[in-house]
């Protein structure tokens, strides 16, 4: 790729991180004064106050990486500052992707209408149960973290590595290690909560569509409050359910080294693997009548401002 193309795609890249930074920050502080103000917080606006301040860091920490993997291959894997880099950016990717998960399951309970008892149980347990579930989050984010950390440790300290191994040059004993130890164990960990997001997606859309059908059978309009709910819902889910897919394809295929900082297409991949952090905090925001409210009188300010 031209240099030309690489300083633009790095520029976009950083314009990516620095708009997302501003949206998630713009959450974590209007939450954040409505928790001051009220001294309490809804379990919806303690889930999207972690992923506003989860996204907010990954993005400062996600630009550090770039840049540092970019200019400083070699000392970027071998240094303790790499390390101390990489360890901040896998806690805070795994916290990401739980928060985001529990924001789909808030979606699902909240909107999705469903008799079955499991279901019931789960709706009524759920709110009550979200501080417990962000704190345990946060611990599950440290042990993967400490798996990664380990992983680093040994291939920079020369553990297991086997005769196959002595003639190997250091980025090959760490492209092996990628595709021996830190995919598989990334994938089965990320799986996870991918996994509890698809099925709560699955869920709302089968709740509209047995919605919509018993709405056709007893003549109503489709256009009645509870249809419109549904919706809303699904349609900001569905453009989260393709930003959190892409989001945990691009982690499990960077994983691999095929887009490495030597690659020429190392920065437009970058965009792809943050588009979901940056994005997805807009659509919150738009789909929030609060939030929306708040960002509507911002903006009010700043063009009158420019104005004068």
């Amino acid at each position: 790729m031209q240099p030309a193309f690489t300083v633009l795609f790095m520029l976009l890249f950083v314009l990516l991180c620095l708009l997302g930074i501003l949206a998630n920050g713009f959450i974590v502080l209007v939450l954040s004064r409505e928790w001051r103000r009220l001294g309490r917080l809804l379990p919806s606006d303690m889930i999207l106050i972690s992923l506003g301040a989860s996204r907010f860091c990954l993005q400062w920490v996600g630009m550090v990486h770039n840049f540092y993997a970019f200019f400083h291959l070699e000392e970027f894997n071998k240094s303790l500052a790499g390390q101390l880099v990489r360890l901040q950016w896998d806690f805070l990717n795994s916290a990401t992707f739980w928060f985001g998960t529990w924001l789909s399951v808030l979606f699902c309970m909240k909107i999705a209408n469903l008799t079955h008892p499991t279901f019931l149980w789960l709706k009524w347990r759920f709110p009550g149960s979200v501080p417990w579930l962000l704190l345990g989050s946060l611990l599950t984010s440290t042990i993967v973290t400490l798996f990664f950390f380990w992983g680093d440790y040994a291939l920079n300290q020369g553990f297991f590595i086997r005769e196959a191994y002595e003639n190997m040059t250091y980025m090959e004993r760490a492209m092996s290690m990628d595709i021996h130890y830190f995919l598989p164990l990334k994938f089965a960990l990320f799986s996870i909560p991918c996994s509890v997001f698809l099925v709560s997606t699955a869920l709302l859309i089968h709740s509209l569509r047995r919605h919509a059908r018993t709405m056709r059978q007893s003549a109503h309009s489709l256009q009645d409050a509870s249809t419109q709910a549904h919706t809303r819902a699904l349609r900001s889910l569905i453009f989260f359910l393709i930003l959190y897919i892409l989001s945990f394809m691009s982690l499990i295929i960077d994983t691999v080294g095929f887009f490495s900082s030597e690659n020429d297409w190392f920065w437009p991949w970058q965009i792809v693997t943050y588009l979901c952090t940056s994005v997805h905090p807009f659509i919150l925001i738009l789909s929030s009548p609060r939030l929306r409210a708040v960002f509507r009188q911002l903006l009010l300010l700043a063009r009158g401002f420019w104005l004068v």
